[in-house]
This record gives structure tokens, sequence and C-alpha cells, in this order.
């Protein structure tokens, strides 16, 4: 039986049910031959007729009902089990919902995303983590990691999925009583200013270094720093420049500190803010549910930051 072609299991079924060889073709969509000739094999795998002719159609064996039964019960848990698209309850589930996240984008995504599974799945736990671009891949593939959020611009083979948020640009902070007055710096004023310049971890800061070595723009770097939480202080206190993702600048101004927002002079490139997901979790029913949340909370027309010098 290690040969058994498991699509019979349909025919004795559908032959038991139909009592008939035209009337079980009609019911499965088979010619009448193809009919004929599936009987013909699951006799032989059974070594006796199963069904026999009778005036009143094909009248099963004992063994056939037998069968029936058997193969009705093994057609309905591959229906339930194995054909059926799996359910995702947010309301009663524990999972974890593991989203790769700069320092930056947990400030830009983390309070909305926490917000809304607070309320929709009360009893899931929100992990936040930072890996490098090989280690993050392979925690995708493996399902360690759910979601991809923010400028991930490594996850771009055809394993992943992804799906654009909104549009981020950089802008420049100053002493909020900084001489330089207005709203855009000049370049003049750019490069006369010492700059300083945060090395973290999140790769959106790659675009403005790559766009100025392209440029061949250099500024007079005063600070190298791998951290954004001690700029606002930093700047606040000094003449230095920054510059970064202007959702920050915001948050920062917005917090109270004594910095201004101001326009670069340059062209900067814009940061394209995206979810990213592996394809083996393309269908899986938690992943599209928190795809669709993520999608809702996050685009042109919510967003929370929205550019400063429009």
């Amino acid at each position: 039986m290690k040969d058994f072609d498991l699509n019979l299991l349909r025919v004795a079924v559908a032959l038991y049910d139909a009592g008939s060889v035209s009337r079980a073709a009609q019911v499965l969509g088979m010619s009448q031959p193809a009919m004929s000739a599936a009987l013909t094999r699951l006799r032989q795998a059974f070594g006796e007729p199963l069904f026999v002719r009778t005036a009143r159609g094909m009248s099963p064996t004992p063994r056939a009902h037998a069968l029936a039964a058997g193969a009705r019960e093994v057609l309905a848990r591959v229906a339930d089990h194995v054909l059926s698209a799996a359910s995702f309850e947010p309301a009663t589930t524990t999972a974890t919902f593991t989203f790769a996240l700069s320092d930056v984008g947990e400030m830009v995504f983390l309070p909305k995303i926490l917000e809304s599974l607070q309320r929709d799945a009360p009893h899931a736990v929100v992990r936040s983590v930072s890996l490098p671009p090989a280690r993050l891949e392979q925690a995708m593939e493996s399902g360690e990691v759910d979601l991809a959020v923010g400028y991930f611009p490594d996850l771009k083979s055809s394993a992943f999925f992804q799906q654009r948020l909104f549009t981020h640009r950089f802008a420049c902070l100053l002493r909020a009583d900084h001489r330089i007055r207005g709203r855009k710096l000049t370049l003049e004023q750019f490069l006369a200013l010492g700059h300083a310049v945060v090395r973290a971890e999140g790769r959106s800061q790659e675009i403005l270094e790559k766009y100025l070595e392209r440029k061949k723009i250099e500024r007079r770097i005063v600070l190298l720093t791998p951290h954004f939480m001690s700029i606002p202080t930093i700047i606040g206190k000094t003449d230095l420049v920054v510059t970064l993702p202007h959702a920050i600048g915001l948050y920062f101004s917005q917090a109270g500190a004594n910095i201004k927002v101001m326009e670069p002079p340059l062209a900067i490139p814009s940061i394209q803010l995206r979810q990213h997901w592996h394809r083996n979790a393309h269908h899986e029913a938690k992943s599209k549910w928190l795809r669709a949340l993520v999608c809702e909370l996050f685009n042109d027309a919510s967003d929370e930051w929205p550019d400063p010098f429009l």
C-alpha cells in the first residue's frame, strides 16, 4: 500500500454515496471511462470487488462500507487540518510580535504599535530587536523576527516582500538661540559650522553620508557619536549643527529641548520607510494581520511626523 494513490479515497466515497459509476463521475468532474479506470485501481489495491453491480446500481461490499467510513474521516481531517487556512485571533493570542527597529524607528513606530496591540491583542508581547544585516535575514527566514519596519536597504532579495509606508527627509538641528536665524541654512553656513555626526546602528544616516561623498562635500566634523539620545543636550549647549531624520528632530523639539529645526541647504535624498517580511510568512495568518495593522497605522495620510518644510 506504500504506492497507494490517496485520490482513490475520494473515488471510493463518491461511488459509495452515488451508487453509480456515471453519477460518481459527475460529482468528481471526471469522465465515465476515467471513473471506471479508478474503480479498477481501487479493486486491485484492495484485492476485492468493493462495489458489485446489481439491479439497483453499484452495491458496496462489507469491505467497501468500512473503506468509505475510513476514507470520509481521512478526507475530513485533510480538509480541516491541511487544506484550511490557519486562523489567527488577536484578542486571545499570547504570541510575541518581534519587530526589527532602529533606535529612531522605535521612537517613530513603537508608541502607536504598542497602543494598538494593547487594545486589539492585549495578551500579546511586543519585542524590539536590532540586528546586523546577515543576522536579520536569518532571523526573518526562521520566523524569529516578524517584521522589519523602517529603512532596511539590505532586505532586497527575492526572499523578502516590502511595502512602502511613508517618506521622511533630513533636517538640521541648531541651538534654539543660535546666531543663525531663518528657516533654511545656506550652504555657506552649513560648511562653516562645526558638525556633530551620528554613526548609529540604523542605516538611514548612510543616505546622508553617501550623498555628501558623491557630491564631494566635506563638513567640519567636531563630534562623532553612535547615539541619538545625547544629541539634543549637545546641540542645545553648543554651536554645533547635526543633520538627521526630520522625525527625530521634531521629537526632540516637541519634547522641550533647547533646539530648533532648520532645512538643510542640500537636496539630500529622502528616506523611504517600509515594512519588510520574509516570503515564508507571506501567507501566515498572524503575519497578514500584523502587516495590515502596520499599514493602517503608518501611511502618508496618518503620518504624525509631517514634513516641517512643506
